[in-house]
């Protein structure tokens, strides 16, 4: 296993055969993240390669094929992932900006294709070709291939489209398939038989539906509605921004009763996240919308850098040495809406979990005077000692090591643990862990708790015994959860 816990050794195993009998094919090293198999199969189910993939942090990879003269390193760069095959060709996406030899360069956030005759023959000289590159603000949001086609769901201005894309005579052409707009699309289900495809379309007031598109005989038509949970008549959605402390503008969605009064009296939830490349997108807000909005209070989901809401770019402005960033982003929201009067520090709470508990854990010790509530759900927290809790080592590439001096000490700057001290007034938070998350160990929850209750600081604690990372294990549980957070809110905002 790997210091973060995951396998590095590939073995082959014949079918009927004991697990003593596999013969080991590969082997990674003991720092990586991990090492895996993979198999290059057609929508015919024929293999035309097999072989092991290297993460070699959170977001670098090393491929090796594995042929009959022997196995091949790949001449990708680090940060680029193989996608399958689609029409004749196989994909990778590039996160790095990329000048392979043949005077061409590609831009990071691009897919692109090498013909698969050609790269099987030799796949260190075979020519690669661009399928999508990003505009400044586009992003691929995700790829599937069905029998004939190329499908990508594209993001812009973190609005979702799809696309159905065709190769022939060398190039790659891109038909748009018109599902509904203002929301959130995504590959739910494609057919290697057909070019068929299914897509899950969801917003944060309109419940998820299910899509169904096909190619031949091009049609489109809505399968079924998940029901309704909440009464959202009353409610509108809008897109903002907030402006930075370097200057950046940083999206953020505000969903808030119609006949609001901008009178800085509306109890708000600000949500983030911002890190290891993940969007935050429209989906359907069910018992939020039941427990939060219905009381006519607002719910904020901000789209921070860290994140990959406009491709690898949004994210590496806040990975490692920068990781600050994504704390001033959310706090520039937080401020941006006080400024506009939608609500005020009384009224203002943030919520995250996992990466985003310790965006929360950030927010309250830089700028404690901004909220009034904090939900921080099973959290990282201590970063000083986060790569020795859980799975802490795998996340690396995201936030750097504290073992390393000069990264140490920009992590120190922001460690939400190591940030609670005396003579501060912290927002009381509600902090939520499980017993059994091995990713983000319940360490990091308790020791917070534990270092308030040393301040004499006010806070709630709940840690589960079960669940994992999800810190739930069933309905019930999960039910407990939202109606803990829900009152906690409620008591903490809306209360006069």
């Amino acid at each position: 296993m790997t210091e973060a816990g995951y396998p590095f050794v590939v073995k082959e195993l014949k079918r009927a055969e004991p697990l003593s009998e596999a013969r080991e094919i590969f082997r990674g090293e003991p720092t990586d993240v991990l090492t895996y198999p993979f198999v290059v199969r057609d929508s015919r189910g024929h293999v035309h390669a097999t072989g092991a993939g290297r993460a070699i942090s959170s977001f670098e990879f090393e491929y090796v094929v594995f042929r009959a003269d022997g196995p091949v390193k790949l001449n990708l760069p680090k940060k680029a992932a193989m996608n399958g095959l689609a029409g004749g060709n196989l994909l990778v996406t590039l996160a790095e900006d990329w000048m392979p030899p043949g005077n061409i360069s590609f831009a990071a956030g691009s897919l692109i294709s090498y013909d698969l005759n050609e790269w099987k023959q030799d796949p260190l000289r075979a020519r690669p070709s661009l399928v999508f590159q990003p505009g400044p603000r586009q992003a691929l949001s995700g790829l599937g291939a069905t029998k004939n086609l190329l499908i990508l769901t594209i993001l812009e201005n973190i609005q979702s489209k799809a696309f159905a894309y065709t190769y022939d005579q060398g190039a790659w052409s891109a038909t748009p398939i018109p599902l509904p707009e203002h929301a959130n699309v995504g590959l739910s289900g494609i057919s290697d038989e057909a070019d068929q495809a299914m897509f899950t379309v969801s917003s944060y007031l309109r419940p998820t539906s299910v899509w169904y598109f096909d190619a031949e005989s091009k049609s489109l038509e809505e399968l079924k509605t998940t029901p309704t949970a909440f009464d959202a008549s009353n409610h509108v959605m809008e897109q903002l921004e907030a402006t930075s402390r370097d200057g950046t503008s940083i999206p953020y969605s505000l969903v808030r009763p119609k006949n609001a009064k901008f009178d800085c009296t509306i109890p708000t939830l600000l949500y983030g996240y911002g890190g290891f490349q993940e969007s935050l997108l429209p989906s359907y807000l069910g018992p939020v919308g039941r427990l939060w909005l219905e009381q006519g209070n607002a719910y904020v989901v901000a789209n921070l850098r860290g994140g990959g809401e406009f491709g690898p770019q949004w994210h590496q402005a806040a990975q490692g040495a920068t990781k600050q960033t994504t704390w001033d982003d959310f706090i520039a929201v937080a401020e941006d809406l006080i400024r506009r009067n939608i609500t005020s520090p009384c009224r203002l709470g943030a919520i995250g979990a996992s990466h985003g508990g310790l965006l929360v854990g950030a927010a309250i010790t830089q700028r404690p005077e901004l909220f009034n509530a904090a939900i921080i759900q099973v959290p990282l927290l201590d970063m000083l000692r986060y790569t020795k809790l859980g799975a802490g080592a795998a996340w690396i590439g995201e936030y750097g090591d504290p073992a390393i001096a000069e990264q140490r000490a920009g992590i120190e700057g922001y460690s939400p643990y190591q940030k609670l001290v005396a003579g501060k007034t912290y927002p009381a938070p509600l902090i939520l862990t499980s017993t059994k998350d091995d990713r983000a160990h319940p360490a990091h929850g308790r020791k917070a708790a534990a270092k308030l209750a040393a301040l004499g600081q006010p806070y709630f604690y709940y840690e589960n015994i079960d669940g994992g990372h999800s810190a739930m294990a069933n309905l019930v549980e999960d039910a407990r959860q939202l109606a803990l957070k829900y009152t906690y809110a409620s008591r903490r905002l809306c209360s006069e």
